[in-house]
């Protein structure tokens, strides 16, 4: 009996000990190589690391068998088979989401441009939970095979396959359907993670997209759950597809005598000062007269939608004051007299 549980410490001490080195290497080179993500990174794997290094060292040591006095040994032994399957299975999981999280990271220091990085930011994410999916299913498959019923039963599987393949496309069309839309998104660029969005008369901003539903943050912070086939079927709105910043505009229905000119220095001296105009563009301009009022509209650029909004509101508080306290008589008010 002492020598099964002496195996069995050991099996468990080197476990430890191959996964700490292994943690320390990892370490060390990534601080000698900042420059590559992927080490750092690599370190999320220790703990799937250390479970198929375990079961692979009983799987070889087969202490379950001595320590629990089983006669018959097979069926410890396929339970650690299964164990470590799995294990791998997870393992490779990591390494993958590892590798792809690398290439973005490393992608997103030699890119400027906002839009690019949106974009391969939406492909790696969909191309992880597909090696992902790809994965665990395999990883399943072959834990079933370790089983003699299911591999007895394979040729009749095999002959029935074309029958349950049509059943099955049938089934899930809308499920396939999605998956193939999500495919079509992230590799087509129509939208991608942060852009904004104009769903059904709701504007928000893309949060996730997944294999079958993408998920819209709208202004009042609700989460709008979208089907992925809706934006390959249905028309929308996507205001930051091929630039980030957007052009915030603000009406004003002013009286006729309303100083045009001196409200365009006020638009721009506020415009110099605000931390959100991103020096690019700005305007303003009488584009409409009606029998009492003027329509002056002030245009401005803002690097995101957010700051586009909060720009808008900004500067329309801020002419409003304006007028108020030089030009009062500048704001709209009912005639009563020629004068």
């Amino acid at each position: 009996m002492i020598w099964p549980l002496i195996t069995l410490l050991a099996v468990v001490a080197a476990t430890l000990a191959i996964g700490w080195i292994v943690d320390q290497v990892l370490q060390r080179i990534s601080a000698s190589h900042p420059e590559a993500p992927v080490w750092s990174l690599l370190r999320r794997c220790r703990l799937p690391l250390q479970l198929t290094v375990v079961t692979a060292l009983l799987l070889v040591a087969d202490p379950p068998k001595r320590i629990l006095h089983l006669k018959d040994d097979a069926g410890a032994h396929h339970l650690v088979l299964l164990l470590l399957l799995a294990a791998l299975g997870w393992l490779t999981v990591r390494v993958v989401a590892a590798l792809l999280d690398a290439v973005l990271r490393r992608y997103e220091t030699v890119t400027e441009d906002p839009a690019r990085v949106q974009r391969v930011r939406t492909q790696i994410g969909m191309l992880r939970r597909v090696v992902s999916a790809v994965i665990v299913v395999v990883t399943i498959a072959v834990m079933l095979l370790t089983f003699t019923a299911m591999r007895s039963v394979g040729a009749s599987l095999l002959a029935s396959a074309g029958i349950i393949g049509i059943v099955a496309g049938i089934a899930a069309q809308s499920t396939l359907g999605n998956f193939f839309a999500g495919l079509q998104i992230a590799f087509g660029d129509t939208v991608r993670i942060g852009d904004t969005v104009v769903v059904e008369g709701q504007q928000g901003t893309v949060e996730e997209i997944t294999l079958s539903y993408l998920v819209v943050r709208l202004w009042d912070h609700r989460r709008l759950i979208v089907p992925v086939s809706y934006f390959v079927s249905k028309p929308f709105e996507n205001w930051t597809r091929r630039d980030p910043g957007l052009l915030a505009a603000v009406l004003l229905h002013l009286d006729p005598t309303a100083p045009v000119d001196e409200l365009r220095a006020a638009l721009h001296a506020h415009l110099e000062q605000h931390p959100l105009w991103d020096g690019a563009e700005w305007a303003l301009n009488v584009t409409d007269t009606t029998p009492s009022t003027i329509v002056v509209r002030a245009t401005m650029t803002a690097r995101t939608p957010d700051d586009a909004a909060q720009l808008r509101f900004d500067v329309r508080e801020h002419l409003l004051a304006h007028l108020r306290d030089e030009h009062p008589r500048a704001l709209p008010r009912l005639r009563t007299t020629d004068s």
